[in-house]
């Protein structure tokens, strides 16, 4: 009769024996041009991220648990952060970090209703949600098209005696000017919310995207520089921040212990709270309206080695966007997006915008791509007021622009982007640059 050991050892060695035969040969297959379907994104791995799933599912302990532990320290280092917290996704990250400027522990610098929180509208609608949903004001500003990010230009024309916090993401992985905002931020004492579900890895002056501001995000959807699937992090290094998101992640709940701990305090039924009666049980204190935001030990376990593998994730983005600009820099209806002065992207995708004037339009070139096997897309949202989820919210009463968002329409109008991830080979950006330059010239 084997040991659970062995028995463990040996389910291990059949998951590694099953990825190669069923998932290596899809991961590994060639390149067919113009048959093959080039992805603008999507998951890599090995045997590695299915035995850490099969090793984590077989204690059953089917919430957050150990991998969620060793995932949470792990990315904690690789960004030089004290404390990252796991999630159920990036937008629910962003949910939790937002939020967790709306508790009453932070005392006048708390956000409240009707607040201001100035943002783009040129990105990610969950970057916005949490604003409105929480009853402050988005205030929209413009970017700028060099970069693809926030005009730091208009953010003195955006603030007012009602502002408290500028929240916006690093788009497509290119910092933003942090330099700048963060000066703002600093001048006025208002709250920065990094959304840095797009530029996990990013550096600007030698230090991580998501770590200048108060709090940063992450998204570990499929699509993302790292998976498990679904799942996000909130990070930050204030310790105050820290207890409100644990609190709020874990349905608003004073209590610190860790799923199926009791009494981490040594004081469970001996403290006072609010108008409840003395020595109610510590597990049952609710001090903030909070969720559920916490992920499965199963997904983390995947997560934790899909990290071991993120730094040759970075470098192959790199190389992938340098291999595009050097194929498409030539073009002249093409206006490219040029890295952040003193940063290195880890790029999440390859914008091309139209230059005015170009000889055909973004759908154009975009059903071309399209029809032969090249996926785009949009910048997202493009321009977020012109969706129908603002037709119920009304101008300078639930959010307020600044100027005109020319450039974000230019963008919702003429930009695309293609993927930049690890799984693609030299052949398929090699085709997908000859496939541009076949469109290119038969529109001359």
């Amino acid at each position: 009769m084997p040991t659970k050991e062995q028995l463990k050892e040996e389910i291990l060695q059949k998951v590694k024996e099953y990825y190669k035969l069923v998932h290596e040969p899809n991961q590994t297959k060639p390149f067919i041009p113009g048959k093959s379907k080039i992805n603008y994104a999507g998951r890599v791995f090995d045997e590695k991220e299915m035995q850490y799933l099969v090793d984590s599912s077989l204690d059953f302990w089917l919430t957050y648990g150990e991998y969620s532990k060793k995932f949470e320290k792990r990315l904690s280092e690789f960004l030089g952060v004290k404390w990252a917290f796991l999630v159920n996704s990036g937008s629910s990250a962003n949910l939790l970090a937002f939020f967790a400027l709306t508790s009453h522990l932070l005392g006048d610098k708390r956000i409240k209703r009707g607040d201001e929180v100035i943002t783009v509208a040129a990105g990610f609608p969950t970057t916005v949600a949490p604003i409105v949903q929480y009853g402050a004001i988005p205030v929209f500003v413009d970017i700028e098209l060099k970069h693809i990010n926030i005009d730091h230009t208009q953010l003195e024309k955006a603030v007012s005696p009602k502002t408290k916090a500028v929240m916006i993401a690093h788009t497509l992985g290119n910092p933003f000017n942090i330099r700048a905002v963060k000066e703002f931020c600093d001048k006025y004492n208002l709250w920065l919310i990094e959304d840095n579900c797009d530029a996990l890895g990013s550096l600007y002056e030698g230090k991580p995207t998501g770590t200048w501001g108060d709090i940063g995000t992450s998204s570990f959807y499929p699509a993302h520089h790292i998976t498990m699937g679904e799942g996000g992090a909130v990070y930050t290094n204030n310790p105050l921040l820290k207890k409100i998101l644990l609190s709020m992640r874990g349905w608003g709940r004073d209590c610190w212990c860790e799923p199926g701990k009791d009494n981490t305090c040594g004081r469970r039924f001996d403290q006072e709270f609010g108008k409840l009666p003395k020595g109610y049980d510590h597990k049952y204190v609710y001090s903030h309206f909070g969720f559920n935001l916490k992920v499965t030990d199963m997904q983390a376990a995947i997560g934790l080695a899909q990290l071991e593998k993120l730094p040759e994730f970075i470098e192959k983005r790199i190389k992938n966007y340098e291999m595009l600009y050097n194929g498409l820099k030539d073009i002249e209806d093409f206006q490219f997006v040029e890295p952040q002065p003193n940063s290195q992207p880890s790029w999440f995708g390859f914008l091309i915008m139209l230059k005015d004037g170009a000889k055909f339009t973004r759908n154009e070139i975009v059903s071309f791509l399209e029809k032969n096997n090249i996926q785009t897309r949009n910048l997202f949202a493009g321009n977020m007021l012109r969706h129908p989820m603002f037709e119920s919210l009304t101008e300078n009463v639930d959010y307020r622009v600044v100027g005109e968002l020319k450039n974000t329409d230019k963008i919702m109008n003429d930009a695309f982007w293609i993927g930049v991830y690890p799984g693609l080979n030299e052949d398929e950006i090699n085709y997908i640059v000859k496939t541009i330059k076949e469109f290119v010239r038969e529109k001359q």
